[in-house]
């Protein structure tokens, strides 16, 4: 073991911040490599091969990137005291310093520092190394704490909740607000009260209802990613996941990020579960609201509830002020945004802005003709969701074509 590598070893057993990172796989494959003895050949070669292995897997073959990358994402004690926008103590910069400068050193080891008393000549896989600031960017990292975020937050902008734990998407849904059309008035009143939540001003929990296929969905996720970069995350849970809300609460109280809670196609059938937990989220209760998340909602019904004519009837002696509160759910949404289905000038504008953006052109009545069927003869009616099969159709015709 040379006297570079015996020196990381001691520097890696007083990490105490960085810690956590540990639990990375290349990290602790290429911690398990400094320990290695190149003198056993066939036991060394076979750790080589793991961390290497481990590396690749990542997607990269480059050390420098890599341990760049779980720095910047590291979930540990500093970063946490500066999300809560606490300044750490003297002490801990000291310690902070101190490990920024060994990930430094562990970002330029070469295979050559490993291979130097390695007593063999045959073909080993290879890394590269770039040149990086592992300590300057973490810095700059936290000075924008509020727009990157720290650990998990960092590695999506869209989450959701499995088995009670908020868990990033690994390949979001890439909508952007440039490929929606229509609507944009209705567009634009989601987008000005997301905007006040990131300003740090009152933001309203957003109810946004009506027919099917009109983009509601669509809009909540594009205005996500739109700002992502400003610090927003998009939070979704299913509709049996309401009660976690407080929990989901908790956890995201004190986050510089702000968060969108989105709970899509929601409606209840009177006495479900799950609806009392929503009301009280609305309404305010001991657990409720941060200032830092509001709850977007999607539904094709305005009132959420399912009402029966056999739900008019029953024993309850007050009867109606049972259903006047199961109907009113949806007015405790501080914004109610109403997306109907377009009429025929609206829905020829939509597929005619989706088919130039789309490259196909086609003689204007031809299209109108051509549009006008597809929705009638779809079944599904005018709708944008309609108007996007129709020219996806075309598209794939003109290729057909081409072949």
């Amino acid at each position: 073991m040379t006297d570079k590598i015996l020196e990381l070893c001691r520097k890696r057993d007083l990490t105490i911040i960085f810690r956590p990172i540990g639990n990375d796989g290349v990290f602790s494959e290429l911690m398990r490599l400094l320990d290695a003895d190149p003198t056993k050949t066939e036991d060394f070669l076979c750790q080589y091969s793991n961390f290497v292995t481990e590396l690749y897997l990542n997607s990269t073959s480059n050390l420098s990137e890599y341990i760049l990358k779980i720095v910047l994402e590291s979930d540990n004690m500093y970063t946490l005291l500066i999300s809560e926008g606490q300044t750490p103590d003297i002490n801990m910069n000291n310690c902070l310093m101190h490990e920024l400068q060994f990930l430094q050193e562990l970002s330029q080891l070469t295979p050559e520092d490993f291979t130097e008393e390695l007593d063999y000549e045959g073909f080993l896989p290879m890394w590269e190394i770039s040149d990086i600031d592992v300590a300057g960017s973490f810095v700059e990292r936290m000075k924008l704490i509020n727009r990157y975020g720290f650990g998990k937050w960092t590695k999506s902008n869209m989450f959701v909740l499995r088995d009670g734990e908020i868990i990033p998407v690994e390949h979001p849904d890439k909508q952007s607000l440039s490929d929606l059309y229509g609507y944009e008035r209705e567009r634009q009143a989601v987008i000005n009260n997301t905007l006040a939540l990131l300003d740090g001003k009152p933001a309203l929990n957003t109810l946004l209802y009506g027919d099917a296929g009109t983009g509601k969905s669509s809009t909540v996720k594009a205005i996500a990613n739109e700002f992502s970069e400003m610090g927003l995350r998009l939070i979704e849970i299913k509709k049996e996941q309401l009660c976690d809300i407080p929990a989901i609460t908790e956890e995201i109280s004190g986050n510089p990020l702000k968060f969108i809670i989105f709970i899509d196609d929601l409606s209840f059938s009177a006495g479900e579960d799950g609806f009392g937990a929503l009301k009280a989220m609305l309404e305010g209760s001991v657990s409720a609201g941060s200032e830092n998340m509001v709850i977007y909602a999607t539904s094709n019904r305005r009132h959420l509830v399912k009402e029966k004519f056999s739900d008019r009837q029953g024993d309850d002696v007050h009867r109606n002020d049972t259903m006047q509160e199961n109907l009113s759910l949806s007015a405790r949404f501080g914004l109610r945004v109403n997306f109907s289905r377009p009429d025929k000038k609206n829905y020829i504008s939509i597929a005619e802005k989706l088919a130039k953006s789309r490259g196909i052109s086609m003689p204007d009545e031809e299209f109108f003709l051509k549009a006008e069927q597809f929705a009638l003869s779809s079944g599904n009616g005018r709708s944008p969701r309609t108007a996007k099969q129709f020219v996806d159709m075309l598209l794939s015709e003109r290729i057909n074509g081409d072949e």
